[in-house]
């Protein structure tokens, strides 16, 4: 049924402990390429089945889908969402007060290279590989049957930015089903936050953060708290709601800062306790008096998008912590994270470890973050936990 790639000899161990990636290195001298997002059919150099999955020009030459010899079809995509929208349920992440949520996470869903976000009544859609970028029918008339009309009435494809370039797909983000989408805000734990789906980072908005955001809320009362790259302002609603006395939102993005503003007047109207900066992070650390804030969050983009930038990102993730580190009042929380997948939970600690050592105050980790339950990490797929996060408390 589909065409059948061969491994080199010994070159199946990975797959052999369910691992869902094939190296472009793994494949058999002479082999016959098909065409790219094309499913293949993988077999060790003696000719046995191991897996089925997308084929791709690049590193990673095959993305696997199933260790079972079976058809990638729409059957295939409806049994895949089901079990990824079973766990959202289970995970009580689909309510009334809740509609934002993660229902497909890539390589922890068994569906690598596909991301699906859920904002209300609009699912968005990112393909991260040429073989979900050329299954997006199948999906999507899987996502129509799975979820009821009166939970999805639009769906949207944002992949434009995300798929490898070199396949020449040309892909454009748009509308897929639905028409155009009227409403923008959805609800996240009770708090209204308006999504820019179209031109917002990732799918609009940092869904990974909610339990982290959660946790900040209950620090917050009575604090004077500095959101640092704030996006959306998610942390900054969070800390209002859970009592901060000061919240200073900064990005250097004025677009940033002008829809964090916007999220503010949604859940408080006019806010007096909050103040917002288009400025950079470390000029305005720098600039900041030492013990203005007593809760302080580190959430920047990622500095390693690649392993070849580690060595740097890890210096520039300890100088932002001590730059911190060196301005939160006695008594202060830290909270700081690292998504990079290139950096491993062991690197980010110790840059982090290194700023607190530099700057001379003791310092008591009091939680160990990671990404929420609705961006799984599939248990033979350790890169796909890419969030670490530390939250610290500063004598």
């Amino acid at each position: 049924m589909y065409q059948e790639i061969l491994l080199k000899p010994k070159k199946d161990d990975s797959l052999k402990r369910f691992h869902p990636w094939v190296f472009s290195g793994a494949l058999a001298e002479g082999t016959s390429f098909p065409e790219e997002g094309t499913v293949v059919r993988i077999l060790d150099a003696e000719g046995s089945f191991l897996g089925v999955g997308h084929y791709q020009v690049g590193s990673i030459a095959v993305r696997i889908l199933s260790f079972r010899d079976e058809a990638i079809d729409s059957s295939f995509y409806r049994s895949a969402l089901v079990r990824a929208l079973q766990l959202r349920q289970q995970l009580r992440l689909i309510r009334n007060d809740n509609t934002i949520y993660r229902l497909v996470h890539g390589e922890g869903d068994h569906l690598p290279g596909l991301i699906i976000d859920i904002y209300g009544r609009t699912a968005v859609i990112q393909a991260h590989s040429a073989g979900m970028h050329r299954d997006l029918e199948l999906i999507t008339r899987a996502l129509k049957e799975i979820l009821p009309g009166d939970q999805l009435k639009h769906i949207y494809y944002k992949s434009e930015s995300t798929l490898p370039y070199k396949a020449g797909l040309g892909a454009e983000d748009g509308y897929v089903w639905g028409g155009e989408a009227a409403e923008a805000v959805a609800l996240e734990n009770g708090l209204q936050f308006q999504i820019d789906w179209l031109r917002g980072q990732k799918t609009g908005f940092f869904i990974d953060q909610r339990e982290n955001r959660c946790l900040l809320e209950k620090y917050a009362a009575g604090r004077r708290f500095l959101n640092m790259f704030c996006y959306t302002g998610g942390f900054s609603v969070y800390a209002l709601r859970g009592g901060a006395v000061l919240v200073d939102s900064v990005d250097s993005s004025s677009k940033a800062i002008s829809v964090t503003n916007h999220n503010i007047g949604l859940n408080f109207g006019e806010m007096p306790r909050h103040n917002s900066f288009a400025e950079d992070a470390f000029r305005y650390l720098k600039e900041t008096p030492v013990g203005k804030y007593d809760l302080i969050l580190l959430d920047p983009p990622a500095f390693a998008k690649h392993r070849g930038a580690v060595n740097n990102a890890l210096q520039g993730y300890k100088k932002l912590n001590h730059a911190a580190l060196a301005k939160i009042a006695p008594g202060g929380i830290l909270f700081t994270f690292s998504c990079s997948q290139a950096i491993s939970r062991e690197q980010f600690r110790l840059a982090v470890f290194s700023a607190a050592a530099i700057s001379g105050r003791r310092v008591r980790i009091l939680h160990q973050l990671t990404q929420p339950a609705d961006h799984p990490v599939n248990m033979y797929h350790p890169e796909g936990e890419y969030l670490k996060g530390l939250v610290l408390e500063v004598e």
